[in-house]
C-alpha cells in the first residue's frame, strides 16, 4: 500500500509520492478543459485521430528507447485492441462531439463522472468473480450504503442537468445522448480491461488501445467537412492533450498503481467533476449556480460512498 512505500522512501521521494494522487486528479480534470479548449479550431473526430497517431509516435520511440516488450500473446493484443476502442474512441469521441455541440466542460465531467456508480451495479447483477474472472480481495458485494450513493448520484445529475435541458441550453438530445454513451463506453472498457487484460507493460498497452481506437475514428473523422485551424491555441490544446494527458496522465497512473497507491487515485476520482467545474469557469466563464454546486456535491457524495470498498464480515 501506499503507506509502506511511503515508510521505505526518502523524505523528498515521500512528498513526490503523498503528491502524486492529487497531481494526476489535476491533470485528469484538465481533459475535458482541452476539449473546449481546441474544438473551435477543428472538429472533434479529426483532433483525436491526430491525438492518437502523435501519441501512437511518441510511444513507439519510448519502447524503442527503453527496449519495452510488446505482448507475445496474440488474444492480449486483441483485448488491448477492444479495451482501446471503447475506452479512447467511444468514451472520448463520445464526450468530445458532446462538448463540441455546447455542452459545458463542468457537466460533461459530471455526467462521465458516475462510471463507478455503473460499474457497481454491473458488479452486483453479474456477480464478482463472472466480471472480474476470479476471486480474492476484488470480490465484493454491493452494501446498502452504496445503494444510497448511487441515489445520491443521480439525483445530484438530475439536480444539474434539469435546469440546463431544452431549446438553447447546453444540454440537448445530442449532447446528453453522446454523454451517455461516453459514460457506458468508459465502464464497459474498465470492466472488459479488467476482466481480461494480464499484466502488460503500460507503453506497449497504450501504443496498441491507441492503434485500434485510431482505426475506428478515423474514417468517421474523413467524413468531417470543418477544416482545422493551425493556430497557437490549437497546437497548444494538441500539444497538452498528448504530452500531459496521454503520456504523462497514463504514466502517472502507472506509478501510482505500482507504488500502491491505487486505493487513493479511485477515491480521488469523483474530485475531477468539481475541480473541471472550478477550471471552466475561471478559464471560459461557465456559470457556477447554486444548484449547480448543490448537484455536483450530492454527486459527489454519491460517487464516494459507492467507490468506497466494502469490508466483508469472516465467516
Amino acid at each position: 500500500m501506499l503507506n509502506e512505500a511511503l515508510v521505505s522512501a526518502p523524505s523528498s521521494s515521500r512528498t513526490l509520492v503523498r503528491a502524486m494522487p492529487a497531481v494526476f486528479v489535476l491533470i485528469w480534470s484538465t481533459g475535458f478543459i482541452v476539449a473546449k479548449f481546441g474544438l473551435p479550431y477543428a472538429p472533434p473526430l479529426t483532433f483525436l485521430s491526430i491525438r492518437y497517431i502523435l501519441s501512437i509516435v511518441c510511444f513507439v520511440i519510448w519502447i524503442r528507447l527503453v527496449r519495452a516488450p510488446w505482448p507475445r500473446d496474440q488474444r492480449q493484443w486483441l483485448h488491448l485492441a477492444v479495451a482501446g476502442i471503447l475506452m479512447h474512441a467511444g468514451y472520448l469521441g463520445g464526450v468530445w462531439i458532446a462538448v463540441k455541440a455546447g455542452m459545458g466542460s463542468g457537466l460533461a465531467a459530471l455526467i462521465v463522472g458516475l462510471q463507478p456508480v455503473l460499474t457497481a451495479l454491473w458488479v452486483s447483477w453479474m456477480g464478482p468473480s463472472n466480471v472480474l474472472g476470479r476471486s480474492g480481495p476484488e470480490q465484493t458485494r454491493v452494501a446498502p450504503r452504496q445503494w444510497a450513493g448511487l441515489v445520491l448520484g443521480l439525483g445530484g445529475l438530475l439536480l444539474v442537468v434539469a435546469r440546463k435541458f431544452g431549446a438553447g441550453g447546453e444540454v440537448t438530445a445530442l449532447t446528453f445522448g453522446c454523454e451517455v454513451f461516453a459514460l457506458l463506453s468508459i465502464t464497459a472498457g474498465t470492466l472488459y480491461q479488467k476482466r481480461f487484460l494480464q499484466p502488460t507493460d503500460v507503453r506497449s498497452a497504450n501504443a496498441i488501445q491507441l492503434g485500434a481506437a485510431l482505426l475506428v475514428t478515423l474514417p468517421f473523422a474523413l467524413l468531417e467537412s470543418e477544416s482545422i485551424a493551425w493556430n497557437p491555441q490549437f497546437l497548444g490544446a494538441m500539444a497538452w492533450s498528448v504530452l500531459a494527458l496521454t503520456l504523462g496522465g497514463s504514466s502517472l497512473l502507472y506509478l501510482l498503481i505500482q507504488r500502491g497507491a491505487a486505493t487513493s487515485v479511485t477515491s480521488l476520482l469523483y474530485l475531477v467533476p468539481p475541480t473541471t467545474a472550478v477550471m471552466a469557469w475561471l478559464l471560459f466563464g461557465e456559470s457556477i449556480t447554486f444548484s449547480t454546486l448543490l448537484g455536483t456535491a450530492i454527486t459527489a457524495l454519491g460517487v464516494s460512498l459507492v467507490v468506497r470498498p466494502v469490508k466483508l464480515k469472516s465467516t
